[in-house]
């Protein structure tokens, strides 16, 4: 009987330290016997939070929601409190931040309190802290499919303009790709004007010819008004009608050259009444054009020549500095007279070679061209000049090339920086060897002449 007692009792103890330690186990994981902190946190949905969810600082499970306090009017909000452990007190911060999150993808809504700045005192018992609403996936959901479907209403017009657009712009691609080939194979008044070798050079000789025309007849017209102001002067009126007798003519061929430029451009875009062909046309035009322009340049040219005005023009300077003949220009014996002043300079003190190879004056040349006009004196920019171009090379084609250049270079300088009259700057290439009257055996450099008889 003693023995039963003592088994009775025995069994009794161990069912009550049994009892007591399952009440510490969960009251431990409760935080029952842990020392807490209680904060508040306001929301104006709570998504689905309950009285014993958790409550996360950081990420770490420290608490749960103790009581949901209702809002009294529908523009209310709902007033939570927290508890969490006293050990996460240090990290809850007066700017914390309090969010509702998922437990997972599906899971459990739970509170997650972010840890605040270091700077931040700590959050005081039963302070408020600050919340952020929940972003609801289904009003993410609602609002994507009301901008998708305002893009999309946005863009739909767009997008039938652009296609018209588009369908122009190949419209007119295809239209213009039409006619380039058609040009390359010939077809059409342009494409014969392409492929036809004997128009395009009958074009090319006869612009060539305009230009020469044109140059004569601006010149012919100033000596022209020169003559005539000389020959009143002198009372020589049947020597004046003479040359306004030239004048007319040359003005008259000019006219009849004008004229039918302006016929063969008016047939040129269309077969005329035999059905003649426009290349055919343009053809014929063109050699029309370019007897005529050649009959005026040899009238132009004829009239300096005349027996009444040979000497006079010679005399007055009228013969064209420009494309000197290197051979007339050793034998005239205007150009070679020993008493025209003549200074000599050599090839290293005017140029220099830049980096791509080619040849430029350089500032001591240009230094040294503004000392040679300043020795020649005021009649360096009122008389004729010529500048010579020598190049001392074994190759006959290199001493050309380079002569001429040279001699270029210099005639563009002076007339850019001096403003001297294009009409008197001349140039010409004698390779290495000067004229007989220059007392020079050869040269390699440029000579600036200055024609002082010219005019006397």
């Amino acid at each position: 009987m003693a023995n039963h007692s003592l088994t009775t009792g025995a069994f009794v103890l161990a069912g009550i330290a049994l009892f007591t330690l399952v009440i510490f186990l969960i009251g431990g994981q409760h935080g029952a016997f842990t020392k807490h902190t209680d904060y508040y946190v306001e929301f104006a949905d709570i998504s689905g939070l309950m009285k014993g969810s958790k409550v996360r600082v950081g990420g770490l499970d420290a608490g749960e929601v103790m009581e949901i306090g209702l809002p009294d009017s529908p523009g209310g909000r709902f007033r939570l409190k927290l508890r969490v452990g006293e050990q996460v007190h240090g990290l809850v911060r007066s700017d914390s931040v309090v969010r509702i999150v998922p437990e997972g993808l599906v899971g459990e809504r739970l509170l997650l309190i972010y840890p605040g700045s270091a700077k931040a005192s700590e959050a005081k018992p039963g302070d408020t802290l600050q919340s952020k609403e929940a972003v609801d996936l289904s009003d993410l959901t609602d609002n994507g499919a009301s901008l998708l479907n305002y893009t999309s209403g946005t863009i739909k017009p767009f997008s039938e303009k652009l296609n018209k657009t588009l369908d122009a712009a190949t419209a007119a691609l295809n239209n213009a790709n039409g006619l380039l080939v058609s040009a390359r194979q010939g077809k059409g008044t342009v494409g014969m004007l392409f492929r036809d070798e004997t128009t395009a050079a009958n074009v090319r000789e006869s612009i060539a010819n305009m230009r020469e025309t044109t140059t004569s007849v601006a010149d012919a017209s100033k000596r022209a008004d020169a003559l005539i102001t000389d020959l009143q002067s002198r009372q020589l009126g049947e020597k004046v009608d003479r040359v306004m007798g030239s004048v007319q003519s040359a003005a008259q061929h000019f006219d009849a050259t004008s004229q039918k430029i302006d016929e063969s451009l008016a047939s040129a875009l269309g077969p005329d009444s035999k059905g003649v062909d426009a290349a055919s046309n343009i053809r014929e035009s063109l050699s029309n054009l370019d007897q005529a322009t050649g009959n005026m340049s040899a009238d132009t040219e004829a009239l300096k020549h005349q027996f009444f005005f040979r000497g006079y023009f010679k005399h007055r300077g009228y013969y064209s500095l420009v494309n000197l003949n290197p051979d007339d220009y050793r034998k005239d014996r205007l150009f070679s007279n020993p008493a025209n002043p003549r200074v000599w300079l050599d090839k290293e003190e005017l140029f220099e070679q830049e980096r791509d190879g080619t040849l430029a004056l350089s500032v001591a040349g240009k230094a040294k061209i503004d000392a040679s006009v300043a020795q020649l004196g005021d009649a360096a920019v009122s008389e004729p000049l010529i500048i010579e171009g020598y190049a001392a090379s074994d190759e006959s084609g290199v001493q050309l090339a380079e002569s001429r250049a040279r001699a270029t270079m210099v005639r563009q300088y002076l007339q850019t920086r001096f403003y001297i009259d294009p009409q008197n700057l001349g140039t010409v290439s004698l390779r290495a060897t000067p004229p007989p009257t220059a007392n020079k055996a050869s040269w390699d450099g440029v000579c600036i002449v200055l024609l002082r008889h010219a005019f006397k």
